[in-house]
């Protein structure tokens, strides 16, 4: 078998970047619809609130409007999105007015995959209902983060696409393609003891062509 050349990117769409990057990768808004529907399926949304900390110009907070009742959105950089503010989420979060005396019922994002874990301990503080990270399927692996996350904090659910979801560098494409795998990772407040407790392991069915509109990439 002929070697793969070191540093060849033709294999797959890898999301490595590096350690000053902001790492901004959109995500397609039919993945974050496809979340939403698994929501409502546990329980009504549309009553509830919902903090997007990794906004970028907004491709999930759009989708997010769709299911509940109140979006904040926040970046530490500022991209242009609809009603951002400009925060560093794991610094010094700046909540929105709304949010100071009440936190979030979830904080719902695509982080920074080499700040994942960070993200996902950050949102834990403040989320009153629950925590949905966008993450790559790797993010699962690891004894480190296994022992400061998964194992105090198990997660409720894992939802597993069955499809890719493509993602690319500064913007949203419907023509990119990615090898990739991606999943939601899920957690609830309060915490689940960790006593006989397993996360759902659900897969998402093909949902893509049910869920992508011509408008989400303009």
């Amino acid at each position: 078998m002929k070697a793969i050349p070191k540093g060849c990117t033709a294999v797959m769409s890898r999301r490595i970047e590096p350690p000053d990057s902001l790492d901004y990768f959109p995500t397609p808004p039919w993945a974050t619809r496809a979340l939403c529907e698994h929501l409502n399926i546990w329980g009504d949304v549309s009553g509830e609130t919902c903090e997007e900390p990794a906004c970028g110009d907004g491709h999930m907070v759009r989708p997010l409007r769709e299911f509940f009742r109140t979006v904040f959105a926040s970046d530490v950089y500022d991209y242009g999105g609809e009603q951002q503010r400009v925060s560093d989420f794991l610094l010094h979060w700046d909540r929105a007015p709304h949010l100071e005396k009440t936190p979030p019922d979830w904080i719902i994002t695509n982080p920074p995959f080499r700040l994942a874990e960070q993200f996902a301990l950050r949102a834990l503080e403040y989320a009153h209902v629950g925590v949905a990270l966008l993450v790559r399927t790797a993010f699962l692996e690891s004894t480190g983060r296994w022992q400061r996350l998964f194992n105090p904090r198990p997660p409720e659910w894992i939802l597993q696409f069955t499809e890719r979801v493509p993602m690319v560098k500064g913007r949203c494409d419907p023509e990119a393609s990615s090898a990739t795998a991606y999943c939601w990772i899920i957690w609830l407040q309060p915490a689940t003891p960790k006593r006989n407790h397993f996360p759902a392991f659900v897969w998402i069915s093909p949902c893509r062509k049910r869920l992508e509109r011509p408008e989400d990439y303009r």
